[in-house]
């Protein structure tokens, strides 16, 4: 493990006890936790993405404000559902937050998790799909972004145009170079990674696989991370493709800590989610020394090159920047990470 980052679910609404998170507060904490982050040496800051639900939906304008208030975290998507965007406003959007950050963009993109409507993307006009699921759609719309975002000319130039439209096939704009390799595809199941290392992407994989064999999770994760590296080799793709794993995990050094999340051993679960068979990964909540001692056992968090540390962000800026603080004093130098250097004064 080379890097570690929060993956942020982004809940807001009533909190119980007559607490109340609105939407704004919660983009506003979102960004004064990837400034601590930042200033934490924490490598990334990442959103999940859902519709139709209080959580974030349109992570761009909150991931441009993050970028500009910050020197070196990494920030992205954990992930966008690629059955409700148009690809090319999307490509459009990346490529801009990707020159805002200097080049600091991890954009997460997927079919996308079960949502809490039917077939929410027909709402935003993407219909006739064969599939479910949607998967075609999500496949086809991947598609077309990665041809926008590598250059490709996608509409006829008007030579009569009084802004200079030119000739020929026309790429969109801005164009931010090399940026295929900051997106990474989250996969749920070995093909998926197997499709994502052959088109030549990273890899993103959840606490959650859509398998279910018995197999403990963290070896049928590291399994699909094989896959996928094996298929990225196989297609002769230049350079060494990363990887990153999700976990919940929880340093306790506090009795705040201890009354939320103490006295709750993590197991696997196998369940039922969007009709398919699951594994779902456990809970890490323990003292540091055994967090270090439990993570070290963990085959797919040790083979990965990042872990993506699911937070409680409805707890606030001070509870996770603690946590993330904790995380990385006393478990996660253990784990092979070293704090980046501070970027050079200009």
């Amino acid at each position: 493990m080379k890097r570690f980052g929060t993956l942020s679910f982004g809940h807001y609404g009533p909190l119980g006890g007559g607490h109340h998170l609105s939407a704004r507060d919660s983009m506003l904490q979102a960004i004064d936790l990837g400034v601590g982050l930042d200033e934490l040496g924490v490598d990334g800051i990442a959103f999940r993405v859902h519709h139709f639900a209080r959580q974030q939906s349109s992570p761009m304008p909150l991931l441009a404000a993050i970028a500009a208030r910050t020197e070196r975290i990494e920030v992205g998507t954990g992930v966008i559902d690629m059955r409700y965007e148009n690809p090319l406003y999307l490509a459009e959007e990346a490529a801009a937050v990707d020159l805002i950050s200097g080049n600091r963009l991890a954009l997460g993109v997927s079919r996308g998790s079960p949502e809490t409507v039917q077939r929410g993307y027909e709402a935003f006009g993407y219909t006739g799909s064969q599939d479910e699921r949607g998967a075609d759609i999500a496949r086809e719309h991947f598609d077309l972004f990665l041809r926008a975002i590598e250059g490709e000319g996608l509409a006829q130039g008007d030579p009569n145009s009084p802004f200079g439209g030119g000739t020929g096939m026309q790429a969109i704009e801005p164009q931010s170079p090399g940026l295929k390799s900051r997106v990474w595809w989250g996969a749920g199941n070995s093909a998926s990674a197997e499709w994502a290392g052959t088109t030549g992407v990273n890899l993103m994989s959840s606490t959650l696989l859509t398998e279910a064999d018995g197999t403990p999770f963290d070896v049928l994760q590291a399994q699909q991370i094989e896959t996928f590296r094996n298929a990225w080799k196989a297609a002769g793709h230049a350079g060494t493709p990363r990887v990153s794993v999700s976990r919940s995990i929880i340093p306790i050094t506090t009795a705040q800590e201890q009354m939320y999340f103490g006295g709750r051993p993590g197991s696997d679960q196998i369940g039922v989610i969007d009709g398919i068979r699951s594994t779902f990964g456990k809970t890490y909540a323990d003292t540091p020394d055994r967090l270090v001692e439990q993570l070290l056992r963990d085959e797919a968090v040790m083979t990965a090159d990042t872990l993506m540390i699911t937070i409680p962000s409805q707890l606030g800026v001070d509870f996770n920047l603690r946590l993330m603080e904790s995380f990385a004093k006393y478990v996660a130098p253990a784990l092979g990470w070293e704090r980046a250097a501070a970027p050079a004064a200009v």
